[in-house]
């Protein structure tokens, strides 16, 4: 099972088994759009997630083709039905798994061992195999048997006590952040874990709780409450100092830090820029005071700024302002809608926006692509799977005579 990765795919020669879920979906597509063999295994009927929400309209939700969710994450995988509740499918799936490098498993702790098919079952017969289980808390602990949905792992890792405005509840952000937070630490430990496995001969078990990862971005929060007794509260929406914040400009909004971080250049160059547009009131904000962040945190200061900037920005569009403010040396921003980035010169530059490969979606309609660009081996989207679209060749692949496969099918059909 040597990986001899070719050049013409940077995961090519690795086999994925994906068992279907939230949790692992993203990872697994990490793997598939970057090479890796990703076969999705799926029950019968399809799994759960191809009714995810949101749905393509004119498209029936019972053809298992519906959900745009995903039709996103399960680019470049195959699928096979199997029933692995049943003998049949149990047992094809352990041949299966003696041909794989990975398994990505975001069912519930304990539901693969009391099939049979845990990590434990499974290394006596593909000692190489990796096994990555993805769930809310990890697999062992008080809070193991607990199913979770992304809000909640944002409260209980912490996240979602930061984000949100000062005088208002916690907000959650946009996404399921927790969910694809679990995915990509999934997939960088399962990558390694392989790589391990490619030079030693022996595979293992990565744990994924998705609450750690969450925990991993609150930054320094944590540090704060240990070492200083600190706690960190949300921000949402506060200038902490004038020249701050964000501004209402002819065709959208902009995020503004004239201040900079800690350098008055920033602060000069702004005065600059407003009294080159032929702004009057630039010599309110020009005096050394305002170089004094300390002053720049008082409110008296906050107002003036934005007493002067506002009538300027609001006559401005969002564009102007972004390339003016970077050629002065202005840390000036665009809040970007996704219509913005959709039109986004600099993401286009990179082609990184694909068409959705989908029977019912318009070629014309685009998805994020790869957020990387590997010069010899670049990431190749193609289409997600049907249900089961693969079930035939795949057992094929792993040394099922076509009797077999037959009898197999047959009893899949029952």
């Amino acid at each position: 099972m040597s990986l001899n990765l070719p050049k013409s795919s940077a995961l090519q020669g690795i086999r994925v088994l994906e068992l279907p879920g939230q949790l692992g979906a993203y990872a697994g597509k990490l793997f598939a759009d970057m090479g890796a063999d990703v076969i999705l295994i799926e029950p019968p009927g399809g799994a759960p997630t191809r009714r995810a929400l949101p749905l393509i309209s004119d498209v029936s939700p019972s053809s298992g083709e519906a959900s745009l969710n995903f039709a996103y994450f399960n680019t470049s995988k195959r699928s096979i039905t199997l029933d692995l509740d049943h003998s049949p499918g149990q047992e094809a799936f352990k041949k299966l798994a003696e041909t794989a490098n990975l398994i990505i498993d975001s069912s519930r702790p304990g539901a693969m061992k009391a099939r049979g098919l845990d990590h434990l079952a499974l290394s006596s017969i593909a000692p190489r195999l990796v096994y990555t289980a993805i769930t809310p808390f990890g697999q062992t602990g008080p809070y193991s048997e607990y199913e979770s949905e992304d809000i909640v792992l944002l409260a209980l890792g912490g996240l979602l006590s930061l984000a949100g405005f000062i005088d208002s509840p916690p907000t959650r952000v946009w996404g399921n952040q927790a969910v694809l937070a679990a995915s990509q630490f999934a997939a960088a430990g399962s990558l390694a874990a392989v790589l391990h496995a490619e030079v030693t001969g022996e595979g293992q078990h990565v744990d994924v709780a998705a609450q750690q990862c969450v925990v991993m971005g609150l930054e320094n929060a944590v540090q704060f409450a240990d070492l200083e007794g600190t706690v960190r509260k949300r921000a949402g929406g506060a200038v902490r100092f004038a020249g701050t914040g964000i501004f209402s400009c002819l065709d959208g909004e902009v995020f503004v830090m004239a201040a900079g971080v800690g350098d008055p250049r920033f602060w000069q160059n702004t005065v600059a820029w407003l009294r080159d547009e032929g702004i009057t009131a630039v010599e309110e904000i020009s005096d050394e005071k305002w170089r004094d962040f300390r002053f720049l945190a008082t409110d008296p200061a906050k107002e003036v700024f934005r007493r002067i900037f506002t009538p300027f920005s609001a006559t401005k569009t969002l564009k102007y302002l972004y390339h003016e403010g970077q050629r002065r040396g202005v840390p000036i921003a665009p809040m970007s809608a996704p219509s913005d980035l959709v039109a986004n010169d600099q993401l286009n530059s990179h082609n990184y926006f694909v068409p959705i490969d989908h029977p019912k979606i318009s070629r014309d309609a685009k998805m994020p692509g790869a957020p990387y660009l590997l010069s010899a081996t670049p990431a190749v989207i193609t289409r997600s799977p049907r249900a089961g679209e693969h079930t035939q060749y795949v057992l094929s692949e792993a040394g099922f005579t076509v009797s077999e496969i037959a009898d197999f099918m047959a009893e899949k059909s029952r």
